[in-house]
């Protein structure tokens, strides 16, 4: 009150209304179990979009990041974890790295299981799983161990990234006893982390993840984040757990207000992805990060994946500036109509060629035999016995070849950039107009990540103030605006 005010007898008194701090969003054993400020995680875009400066810059500010390894070669895996280990490690903060399921190829994810090992990974973003395989349950279990307390302690962590209840409650779960069983007899386990694993989920943190960039179910967070919670309650009540599971939440977390939805329904945490690719800090090009931030409503695609190619498998991308969502659905169409490269008319060869390919067929099978012979060669073997397989394999190589010229900022493909994006990107770009965050070259991964947290702890506090009964602005209580932050760890 001022001088100018009514005095104090004259106002009714409805009720005290705390202090809604960023740092209180949230599950707060998200910040002790991880040793973060906030509970708020950068997600692990693939091909390393999501950069070791990202992860680097998250965990300064108190939140916690996770490298886009999936879809990058070994050697360049275990140079970022040198960088990750050797920028936060000293500091003891907090980071990760992602694993991808790649049932094709299993010794992939072994490889990449005995890196982060023997390196040291302590926290792992686990995504595209319909199964479990051996190395995610290894990873997990290795290092279970008690605490004088008798509690079981881990030493490693996974991040399971969901959207359907069934792959929920393969990580709300303890792992198979035959998996386990499996592990135990090759050495890779010991009998304590066998008998501790069965006592515990496989995660402890699961990851909600509504309509995204990339592969998505296209689910709803108001729809499925409450499935996947009551899920986990019967899951801890039924298997006795000492500690339940934390369930964040994901996708289409473009607003504060989105954000303080997410934590208002439950969630234990956020995790963020396409609003964080039109960072500076991201590892998309630039010409890239401008095309998102001007991604309105209406400027998103369904695009035929690379990797499930031949199911019909899609995924969401930006088709704003680009031609990669017709390219790439004209090429699965063509595989569905035809055997084999040469049954396609010459007129549609001649297209493709000039304008998608920009290589005759036979020149695209031989970049595409010499991309398998040193990765799979099985793949060369099928497609010389099965000409539809030859056909599929040099229409991914363009769909694959797409993201990279995105990330690699190839000028000549511009018009074919693969940019993975959710709804997300639109809702920012609307929420960030007239800020300073509405330029792409000032979108910093921790001013971001800052002005989600407040404004959802303003918009938070403005409900409760409703809950009391007081009227208040919608359109001022309710509208955050992105303003210039600072932090300190």
């Amino acid at each position: 009150l001022t001088p100018n005010d009514a005095s104090k007898s004259s106002i009714e008194r409805i009720g005290t209304l705390p202090a809604t701090y960023p740092e209180w969003l949230g599950d707060r054993s998200f910040n002790e179990a991880h040793g973060t400020k906030f509970a708020y995680v950068g997600g692990a875009m693939a091909n390393g979009i999501a950069t070791t400066k990202m992860v680097i810059e998250l965990s300064r500010m108190g939140a916690l990041g996770f490298f886009g390894s999936a879809g990058l070669d070994l050697p360049v895996v275990r140079e970022a974890i040198f960088e990750l280990k050797e920028a936060l490690d000293s500091r003891g903060l907090p980071w990760g790295v992602n694993l991808i399921h790649t049932p094709e190829r299993p010794q992939l994810e072994n490889e990449l299981v005995d890196l982060y090992l023997s390196s040291g990974v302590r926290r792992v973003s686990v995504s595209a799983y319909m199964s479990l395989s051996s190395a995610v349950v290894r990873f997990a279990c290795t290092g279970l161990r008690r605490n004088p307390q008798g509690d079981v302690t881990r030493e490693n962590y996974l991040f399971a990234k969901v959207s359907r209840p069934e792959i929920a409650s393969l990580f709300m779960s303890p792992p198979p006893d035959a998996i386990l069983a499996e592990l135990h007899q090759k050495g890779q386990l010991t009998t304590e982390e066998v008998e501790l694993a069965r006592r515990v989920p496989l995660a402890d943190d699961i990851t909600v993840e509504a309509d995204s960039g990339g592969h998505t179910d296209r689910q709803v967070l108001t729809a499925i984040l409450p499935v996947i919670l009551s899920l986990r309650d019967r899951l801890c009540s039924h298997f006795s757990y000492e500690h339940a599971i934390r369930v964040g939440a994901a996708g289409g977390l473009g607003t504060s207000n989105s954000v303080a939805a997410a934590f208002t329904m439950g969630a234990a945490y956020v995790l963020t992805g396409t609003v964080n690719q039109a960072c500076v800090e991201s590892g998309l090009d630039k010409h890239g990060r401008e095309l998102l931030s001007r991604a309105s409503v209406g400027d998103l695609a369904m695009a035929p994946s690379s990797d499930m190619f031949e199911l019909g498998i899609d995924l969401q991308v930006l088709k704003l500036g680009t031609m990669f969502p017709m390219r790439a659905r004209k090429l699965y169409n063509l595989y569905t109509q035809f055997d084999s490269l040469d049954e396609i008319p010459l007129e549609t060869t001649e297209v493709v060629e000039k304008d998608i390919l920009r290589q005759s067929f036979s020149d695209a099978w031989a970049d595409t035999e010499a991309y398998f012979a040193t990765r799979d060669p099985s793949q060369i073997a099928k497609a010389n016995a099965d000409d539809k397989h030859k056909m599929a394999l040099v229409f991914r190589s363009y769909l694959g070849q797409a993201s990279r010229w995105a990330i690699n900022g190839e000028l000549t493909r511009q018009i074919d950039y693969q940019i993975w994006c959710g709804p997300a990107i639109y809702a920012f770009n609307e929420w960030a107009k007239g800020s300073f965050l509405e330029n792409y070259e000032n979108r910093t991964v921790t001013q971001v990540a800052l002005n989600l947290l407040e404004g959802a702890g303003a918009t938070m506090r403005a409900s409760q103030l409703q809950s009391f009964g007081v009227q208040v602005q919608s359109t001022q209580a309710f509208s955050y605006r992105p303003r210039m932050l600072k932090h300190e760890l």
